[in-house]
């Protein structure tokens, strides 16, 4: 394996971004624009600036196809050096995706997973984790089996784990109704600088907000639900709204939790009422990126969504977090034209954004 690349410190970067960026909330902008002060070698931002240079350009692989794992596959193959630089010689958890663990078009397909397996494993000889923590009262187990998981443990090595069972985690402020700070407990599986996360998603509508991809299967995931508390709706308060909070508390946790490597299944989406209880869309593309927040643009525009409509990716781009600025990405493999489509929104989110 090569050593990291660019995003080598990625999620150290936005550990010192601080949560003070939450304050220009209220300003002209969600942010102040993010610029570079290399000329001068000043390593502190200018007046009304929290971020010393905006995100680089980024590339997203976008494949269309009649297979699942084919396109999946081929999609991180076309980023497959920069992508095998970045791993190091860390230890991998790829997070699928099981909000519900009997509703299987709300969840990230098995084959999506064996498409990443079938990448990695040529390259990566350590037991890779595949990981997740279920938002329901089911536990994550029956996920596994219910979605044909279990198969993969003998297919390739790898091992099975229930994240809401790690008895590690550390504390974390969010905000509550009437802006009141929750305490929520964060599994310090996604904390730790020594693993890899690869965001395992599936092309989905959203209650709240709007959309749920790679960046939202991570951040949602992180909270602890233990079966008896369960941490995770502390992100969901507040009214079904444009600013709902949970677009503040994803960017907030986003300083210090952030995937490593998105990949989104849209091989059959879900449209309408996400992320549990919509119908299928029969899209057939795949996306892979080293920059989660390009990744989730472009999907969201295929989607048929407006990206800067929506709080969070919106937030983070202004915040330097990665790109959002389609015309600074760079799609290679199927042309984005190509892959759009008409995604019905959730119909709470038909009334707040007008679609």
């Amino acid at each position: 394996m090569g050593t990291r690349g660019n995003c080598l410190n990625r999620r150290d970067v936005l550990r010192g971004i601080g949560a003070g960026a939450l304050g220009l909330v209220a300003g002209h902008k969600i942010f102040g624009p993010a610029i570079s002060h290399a000329a001068t070698g000043s390593p502190l931002p200018g007046k009304d600036q929290l971020y010393r240079k905006p995100a680089p350009p980024a590339k997203v692989a976008l494949v269309k196809g009649n297979d699942r794992r084919e396109i999946v596959y081929q999609a991180l193959k076309k980023i497959e050096d920069e992508v095998l630089a970045s791993i190091g010689g860390k230890k991998i958890l790829i997070k699928p995706n099981f909000v519900s663990c009997d509703i299987p078009l709300c969840a990230t397909h098995v084959d999506a997973i064996r498409a990443i397996l079938d990448f990695l494993t040529p390259h990566y000889k350590q037991q890779i984790i595949i990981g997740e923590s279920t938002a329901m009262n089911k536990r994550t187990p029956e996920g596994f089996k219910n979605y044909g998981y279990l198969a993969l443990q003998k297919q390739y090595n790898v091992k099975l784990v229930d994240l809401n069972e790690n008895p590690s985690y550390e504390y974390r402020y969010v905000f509550g109704e009437g802006h009141k700070p929750l305490p929520v407990r964060i599994i310090s599986t996604f904390l730790d600088p020594n693993t890899y996360i690869i965001s395992a998603a599936r092309m989905k509508t959203h209650d709240r907000v709007l959309v749920t991809l790679s960046l939202k299967n991570v951040l949602l995931g992180a909270p602890l639900n233990d079966y008896q508390k369960n941490d995770k709706w502390c992100l969901h308060t507040g009214e079904n709204i444009v600013n709902n909070f949970c677009h503040f508390n994803m960017f907030h946790l986003a300083q210090e939790i952030y995937p490593d490597l998105a990949v989104i299944d849209g091989f059959e989406g879900m449209e309408g009422n996400g992320p549990t209880h919509g119908t299928p869309v029969d899209s057939r593309v795949a996306l892979a990126s080293l920059d989660p927040l390009a990744a989730d643009t472009v999907a969201t525009k295929i989607m048929g969504f407006d990206p800067n409509r929506i709080l969070y990716i919106r937030a983070m781009n202004e915040a330097g977090m990665g790109q959002a600025e389609l015309e600074k990405i760079e799609v290679i493999g199927t042309a984005l034209e190509q892959c759009r489509y008409k995604f019905k929104p959730h119909e709470y989110m038909a009334k707040v954004y007008n679609l």
